[in-house]
C-alpha cells in the first residue's frame, strides 16, 4: 500500500502466534499500526486511550479488546496497560479443532461490532488465569505437538470470549445463528466485489429478506447495514492511510465509477472521501 501517513506494518510473528504479559509499556506506542495478525488484549488495569479504525476507547481495568486482522490502531503516548497480548494469525488458527470455528467469525469477522468486551470481575480472572497458563505453555522449551496444545488453549480462550458476546444478545436458535456466522466469514473474504445482499444470501441458500431478518436478530443490523461497515471502513482505512487516489479507491472496491463511490461513502458518513481524508490529515498536522 502506498503510504500517506506514518503506518507501521505489524512485525511477523514466528509461527503466528504470540503471547506476552505486558505491565506498563505497549508496543507501537505513538504509531498508527496496521494488524497483520488478530489480536485480543486482555486489560487487567490500564489507562489512555486507543483508537481503531478512527474509533477512540477509553483504556480501563476490567476490559478486553479484539483487534481484527487488517485494522489500523493506534495507542496515544500516555496509555498504559497491565495484562496479557494474544496474536494469532489465520494459518495456526487453522490448527485450532474445528469445533471452534464459528467463534471466530462471530468475534473478529465483524470486529467493529465487537471491538470490547465487558466481562465481569469473575470472568476476567478466569481469563487471566487461562492466559497465564497458556503464556507458561507458550514459554516452555519447544517440543512435540506444542503448538497443539497452544491451539487447544486458544480454543477455550475464544469460546469464553464468544459465550460473553452471546450473553449480550437477545435469545435466537442456534440455526440463524449458523447462518449468520457464515455469512459473516463470507464478508470478511468477498465484501471488497460483492455489495449486494442477494449475492450473499444465494451463496447461503437463501432469500435476501430472511438473511436480513437474522442478521437484525442477531446484530440489531440489517444484512445491508453490516456490508456497508465492511466497506466503510476499508475505505477510511484506505483514505486515512494511503496515498491511492479517491478513483483509484473506488475501483479496489469494486465501484464502476468514482462517483458511486463518492456518493455511497457520503451517504454513509455524511462526508464526501475527499474532505474525510483532508479532515484526517488536517487533525493529524496538528498532533
Amino acid at each position: 500500500m502506498k503510504s500517506a501517513s506514518k503506518i507501521v506494518n505489524e512485525s511477523s510473528i514466528e509461527q503466528s502466534f504470540l503471547i506476552k504479559y505486558r505491565e506498563g509499556e505497549i508496543p507501537y506506542t505513538g504509531c498508527f499500526v496496521r494488524l497483520n495478525y488478530h489480536q485480543i488484549l486482555i486489560i487487567e488495569k490500564g489507562s489512555g486511550l486507543l483508537t481503531v479504525d478512527g474509533r477512540s476507547f477509553e483504556i480501563k481495568a476490567n476490559e478486553i479488546f479484539l483487534l481484527a486482522k487488517g485494522q489500523i490502531y493506534h495507542f496515544d503516548e500516555q496509555s498504559e496497560m497491565k495484562g496479557y497480548q494474544i496474536s494469532f494469525g489465520d494459518c495456526f488458527w487453522e490448527k485450532v479443532p474445528s469445533s471452534a470455528s464459528n467463534c471466530k467469525a462471530v468475534l473478529f469477522n465483524n470486529a467493529e461490532a465487537n471491538q470490547i468486551l465487558k466481562p465481569t470481575g469473575l470472568e476476567l480472572k478466569e481469563f487471566l488465569s487461562l492466559c497465564k497458563v497458556l503464556l507458561v505453555e507458550y514459554e516452555t522449551h519447544q517440543y512435540t505437538n506444542q503448538i497443539d496444545v497452544l491451539a487447544a488453549y486458544l480454543k477455550i480462550i475464544m469460546i469464553k470470549l464468544a459465550n460473553i458476546k452471546l450473553v449480550e444478545e437477545e435469545t435466537f436458535d442456534s440455526q440463524d445463528y449458523l447462518i449468520y456466522r457464515k455469512f459473516l466469514e463470507l464478508l470478511s473474504h468477498q465484501f471488497q466485489t460483492l455489495h449486494a445482499v442477494n449475492d450473499y444470501s444465494e451463496m447461503l441458500n437463501i432469500t435476501s429478506r430472511r438473511l436480513s431478518e437474522l442478521c437484525k436478530r442477531c446484530s440489531n443490523k440489517s444484512a445491508k447495514e453490516i456490508i456497508n461497515g465492511q466497506i466503510i471502513g476499508e475505505a477510511k482505512r484506505l483514505l486515512q492511510f494511503s496515498s491511492f487516489s479517491v478513483k483509484e479507491i473506488a475501483y479496489q472496491l469494486n465501484f464502476g465509477t468514482s462517483e458511486q463511490f463518492s456518493h455511497f461513502f457520503k451517504k454513509n458518513t455524511k462526508t464526501a472521501p475527499a474532505s474525510y481524508r483532508n479532515q484526517f490529515i488536517a487533525i493529524h498536522t496538528k498532533v
